[in-house]
């Protein structure tokens, strides 16, 4: 692998002032950086061929070849359009330069070009405030996003608004699909959604068709992910000298006991008792044998938009494809979109919006990563003639990554918004929405039992492998439902000297979901994952449902004049079933207020600073999400042995 190439610069702006908070992103990576308060950066590069973008509110967007200089001067020019950029706000739209609370936006193309099937990931280093990190390697895991850090306790994740409407996940939608996403970061613009908002939301804005305007696109990407670096392990020499220490010291250190557990011989010469014996005197790099080189990823994206005045549509296909660094683990996704819109008259206007996801995660029972840098090179993964080896006493994450069966889920996910707005008079709108949500996932863990024989007797039976002892099913469904609806009316008019936006609305939210849990141990035969198959006396059966709902009302005043002072003021009530009815509604307002100082006639128009806006805020946010009927008592139900007219039988208690 070529080695990276360490940068530094600092970015300005045309009058050298240096610019804080400027993302500095390599193309087509979602690999970043952001500027410091004195408008440095550090960043590690692939290649001298590698194209830094820039990117901040308020400027241009500048690409720059990172060449034979190691040391950057980069200057960003003032984008005046970028003002009058319309961002999503919650339950609308409006321009950023009208706003006085913290927002921060990207564009659906910057998430496109990172070429990953994770919109969570391409969100990495796009915009300040905003934290993406990821824990987990697995295909198709998704990452964890915090706005301004962990603000509330429990469930930290931002609420993801899609179109309007809440979804379970960001990656619910193709990166291809985004025309823009806004964050919601502080209380003064996140107060709209109440008592969801405690951790931050993210607006995700879906892109539509163009009046009089046709498109095919198909995009196909190709790419694969490689290990940066495993971790330097001992040798086995000094892993042999370290456990024959271990054991002595532990002894009280008697005299010649310095080699009580290996002899001298096999500490210095293992390598060539190996080549003798391999049986005896394994030598396996686990790493080697469980990790690959590298794993392949590739998604299709397949669009068409078209339309006239009256009816115009967008439809999107998207396939991926995407394998981990260890065998039989991959991730499939197909996902599909379908945005209608129907100008029925004037004053009459309806869309009509579809999505289907289907998925499937495939994965061995074991992640055997951990485990491939913690088994020791002198235990036998396999015999010389590729049997099963015993491992480390009977642990062999190689066995059960090949022969322990596997871990699968499967899910789909339908998603539906009809909206219908109208307008009976000039800057009066009303709007209404049915959203339905359907989802099932089914997910089936099947685990082999794994038995090993003697090294050099094949027919003499040694044991099992430890963890895989005997042959189990597990089955898992979860069926659900969700449906919101709200009722929408805006007024916006501008008496010239000054505008005035109005919002009211009224969102009505339920959930029901329903899981079935099915078991069965001990199998006898161990190649049919079904559960008619397994054993009556093993068999385990579990379910339960949930049902939730919340409502909700809510208002906007937002107040401009002549672009100088800016006033916004939100409020939201909510009502939610996870509370006890004495405390199930909470009110939560928030105000805010700007000052464009630089629209002032006293401002300097050749000033070095081109655009300057005070802003101050306050308000009050929820988080509702705490578990389903915390306050209620419940009763458990297991089983009990007890003895009864001089026989153990079983029954059920509470």
């Amino acid at each position: 692998m070529a080695q990276e190439l360490k940068i530094a610069g600092e970015v300005l702006d045309e009058e050298g002032v240096p610019l804080a908070g400027v993302t500095v992103g390599i193309k087509d990576t979602n690999q970043g950086a952001i500027t410091d308060f004195d408008g440095h950066f550090q960043l590690d590069v692939p290649s001298q061929n590698s194209i830094l973008v820039f990117s901040s509110m308020g400027f241009k967007t500048t690409e720059v070849t990172v060449g034979s200089s190691k040391n950057l001067r980069i200057v960003l020019e003032t984008d005046t359009y970028a003002l009058d950029e319309v961002v999503a706000i919650g339950y609308g739209r409006a321009k950023k330069k009208d706003l006085s609370g913290s927002i921060a936006t990207v564009e659906g193309d910057v998430l496109a070009k990172r070429n990953t099937t994770q919109v969570a990931q391409a969100l990495q280093g796009t915009m300040p405030g905003v934290m993406v990190t990821r824990s987990n390697s697995q295909p198709g895991a998704s990452a964890t996003i915090r706005v301004r850090g962990i603000t509330t306790i429990g469930d930290s994740d931002p609420l993801i608004i899609v179109d309007g409407v809440p979804v379970a996940s960001i990656n619910d939608v193709n990166a291809a699909d985004i025309q823009d996403i806004s964050v919601l970061k502080d209380a003064a613009s996140a107060s709209i959604y109440g008592a969801r908002a405690a951790a931050g939301v993210v607006l995700i804005t879906t892109k539509r068709a163009r009046t009089q305007k046709s498109s095919l696109t198909y995009n196909v990407t190709y790419g694969i992910d490689k290990p940066t670096s495993f971790p330097d392990m001992v040798g086995v020499k000094r892993y042999l000298e370290m456990i024959n220490e271990f054991t002595w010291n532990d002894a009280g250190n008697p005299e010649g006991g310095e080699y009580s557990l290996y002899t001298e011989e096999e500490v210095n010469n293992w390598d060539a008792l190996h080549q003798d014996n391999p049986n005896q005197y394994p030598l396996t790099d686990w790493t080697d044998l469980m990790i690959n080189d590298y794993a392949p990823r590739s998604s299709h994206n397949l669009s068409f938009a078209s339309g006239n005045e009256n009816f115009r549509t967008r439809a999107s296909l998207n396939y991926e494809q995407v394998d981990a660094l260890y065998d039989h683990n991959s991730f499939e996704r197909i996902m599909t979109r379908v945005n209608n819109e129907f100008t029925i008259s004037k004053k009459l206007k309806a869309n009509v919006d579809l999505s289907y996801i289907y998925e499937v995660r495939k994965a061995p029972t074991i992640d055997p990563v951990v485990s491939a840098q913690r088994y020791p090179d002198i235990f036998a993964a396999q015999w010389d003639d590729g049997r099963i080896g015993m491992g480390q006493n009977g642990f062999n994450t190689y066995a059960r990554l090949h022969y322990g069966g596997f871990d699968n889920v499967w899910r789909n996910k339908l998603n539906a918004r009809l909206s219908l707005a109208y307008e009976p008079v000039e800057n009066l709108v009303f709007t209404g929405v049915f959203a339905p949500y359907l989802y099932n996932t089914k997910g089936k863990r099947f685990e082999k039992q794994i038995s090993y024989y003697d090294a050099d007797d094949p027919s003499q039976f040694a044991g099992y492998i430890s963890n895989a002892e005997t042959t189990n099913l597990y089955e898992a469904r979860n069926d659900g439902r969700n449906l919101t609806t709200q009722f929408l009316v805006n007024y916006s008019k501008d008496f010239g000297g000054y505008k005035l936006d109005f919002l009211g609305g009224y969102e009505g939210f339920s959930s029901f979901s329903e899981t079935l849990d099915a078991s069965a141990e001990n199998y006898t035969l161990r190649n049919y994952p079904y559960l008619s198959l397994g054993p009556l006396d093993y068999m385990i059966n579990a379910g339960g449902a949930t049902e939730t709902a919340y409502r909700s009302y809510f208002g906007r005043v937002m107040f401009d004049y002549k672009g100088k002072y800016l006033l916004q003021s939100n409020v939201r009530v909510d009502g939610s079933s996870r509370f006890h009815p004495d405390y199930r509604w909470g009110s939560f307002p928030s105000v805010s207020a700007g000052w464009v100082v630089s629209e002032e006639s006293f401002f300097p128009k050749n000033s070095a600073i081109s655009y300057l806006k005070l802003k101050a805020s306050w308000g009050e946010l929820g988080n509702e999400r705490i578990g389903n009927y915390p306050y209620q008592s419940t009763i458990g139900y297991s089983d009990a042995l007890f003895y009864r007219g001089g026989q153990v039988v079983s029954a059920t208690t509470a």
